[in-house]
């Protein structure tokens, strides 16, 4: 029953979004100081060889005339600390169960080149590699997150690239130090195989418990370094697969469970990232807010294997899928970012937030010019999307305590049946006691009023208030106008008798902090 108070919602009547202009609210806190810690690693991000993600997105080599500090162009790496990135998982996604690490350490002019059968059939020049990588986390404070080959790989292979990043001393540390690097590198998240299920093997659930089991034996933690390993978990609803790996490999034997989950309403006809009619825009709305009762089907699963709550779940891979941009290049899945991206980014967040006593990680896909990137690069030129200002308003909420909330709210019903709230909101509170409420607003043309009585512990004064809005669902930033789509300070947020009086405008994502500084 506590699960289920975190957040109340009820549906007080269904409508169509053109019967009321305006709505009125009240928000409840509930703060409670058993409540869960949102831990910051479900803002993570993950950065796969995929099209031009890794290169032009992130790397782009020391001889390159685009600025850039050993390689990592510069403004990517300003973006990177703007958001505090938490965890960064890499080489994939598909291409890890392709990737064969001594390709891409040693001298880069003499890294063989292989074609990436994943993504395009492209050239693959392996210029960056395991040095670059983690060279990169450390500069930014970055929890690094590897997946390793399982799918067309070797036990051996795996153990020895472990070795190679974090043992002290011995052969590997040898070959590191060789390479440029004495010191070993912390590595914590380690994902035995991805999808295992398809692109990673295509293997079924029995025999890949049997497959993690082995290669979690010869992945051995070293002196200074202890392995959370994360076993490849379910797409969705397979909730055969998550029953089955729990049953078979056991708890003990791992620290986490991985879930894949895409906003894709059809993935014969996945559909354009910018023109969509408004019902389309529910449509998307709903299959993103449908992420919460998978997990809570894949949780009830854990929780009769693993009561206790020791094994995490980590949606490594989230986030809208739409038809490639027209004119890009096939296979690199290159996809514009508009509003109803970001409001599908905030939705989704807000769930992560409820759910974070299970869920410990979150990585939106993928970080630079693939799916729901946080910015995108031509040239020398980049920009940031509405996805990525999510993100950054988001940033109070890492390592807070949550703050259950009670809200009453109508519900808008998609073209496939699914309620979509009118509002939605997640609350947190800092460890300095200042308190950030966080809420969307997904209606077209509905303006929502919201009263907050604030209790007892919750500070009084309002210290920030931002808005990401925009005329339309459709809006975009674009190298032309770079900006269309940007946080703003929020002017419509007052303290009046013992309550915070919000005022949101349709398609919005309103954010305050709150401080007694």
């Amino acid at each position: 029953m506590k699960r289920l108070m975190l957040c109340a919602v009820t549906a007080s009547a269904i409508f169509t979004a053109a019967t009321a202009a305006e709505r009125q609210y009240t928000l409840t806190l509930t703060p409670q100081e058993d409540s869960h810690v949102i831990s910051r690693m479900i803002y993570g991000q993950f950065a796969e060889h995929l099209g031009a993600c890794i290169y032009e997105g992130i790397w782009v080599g020391e001889d390159s005339d685009i600025p850039n500090t050993n390689g990592y162009r510069n403004d990517a790496l300003e973006a990177l600390r703007e958001l505090a990135v938490p965890v960064l998982r890499w080489p994939g996604g598909c291409f890890a169960d392709d990737y064969h690490w001594r390709d891409g350490i040693g001298a880069r002019d003499t890294r063989p080149t292989l074609i990436n059968n994943n993504w395009g059939g492209t050239k693959e020049d392996n210029s960056f590699g395991t040095h670059e990588f983690f060279n990169l986390c450390e500069m930014l404070g970055i929890e690094p997150y590897l997946s390793v080959n399982v799918g067309s790989g070797t036990v051996a292979e795996a153990a020895e690239w472990i070795e190679y990043i974090t043992a002290p001393n011995g052969p590997r540390a040898d070959e590191r130090a060789a390479n440029g690097r004495k010191e070993p590198w912390k590595l914590k998240y380690v994902g035995i195989g991805n999808e295992s299920w398809g692109c990673g093997g295509e293997m079924r659930p029995e025999y890949y418990s049997d497959v993690y089991r082995r290669y979690n034996v010869y992945m051995r933690n070293q002196p200074g370094n202890r392995l959370y390993r994360i076993a490849s978990g379910a797409s969705d609803y397979n909730f055969n697969w998550t029953e089955t790996l729990m049953k078979q490999i056991e708890p003990h034997r791992m620290d986490g469970i991985s879930l894949h989950y895409y906003t894709v309403s059809d993935w014969g006809h996945k559909g354009s990232a910018t023109d969509f009619t408004d019902d389309v825009y529910y449509t998307t709305v709903g299959k993103a807010l449908e992420i919460e009762p998978v997990i809570e089907h894949h949780r009830e699963i854990l929780d009769k294997y693993d009561p206790q709550g020791k094994v995490g779940l980590l949606v490594d891979e989230w986030g809208t899928w739409f038809d490639e941009e027209p004119g890009s290049t096939p296979g690199h899945l290159l996809q514009q970012n508009t509003m109803r991206d970001a409001i599908v980014a905030a939705l989704t967040l807000n769930i992560f937030n409820r759910q974070a006593d299970r869920v410990r990680m979150a990585n939106i896909a993928q970080l630079a010019n693939v799916l729901q990137t946080m910015w995108i690069t031509d040239g020398d030129k980049l920009f940031t999307t509405p996805t990525y200002h999510v993100f950054r308003m988001y940033r109070p909420h890492m390592d807070a305590r949550y703050i259950p909330v009670m809200l009453e709210t109508e519900f808008i019903r998609d073209a496939n049946g699914r309620d979509v709230p009118t509002l939605s909101a997640t609350a947190s509170q800092a460890s300095d006691g200042s308190a950030t409420i966080t809420l969307v607003n997904p209606t077209l043309d509905i303006r929502e009023q919201i009263d907050i009585p604030l209790p007892d512990g919750i500070p009084s004064r309002i210290a920030s208030a931002h808005i990401l809005t925009a005329p339309d669902a459709r809006s975009k930033n674009t190298f032309e106008s770079p900006d269309a789509v940007k946080t703003e300070q929020f002017k419509d947020a007052k303290i009046k008798s013992g309550k915070l009086n919000l005022t949101i405008p349709p398609l919005s994502i309103v954010s305050v902090t709150l401080s007694n500084d």
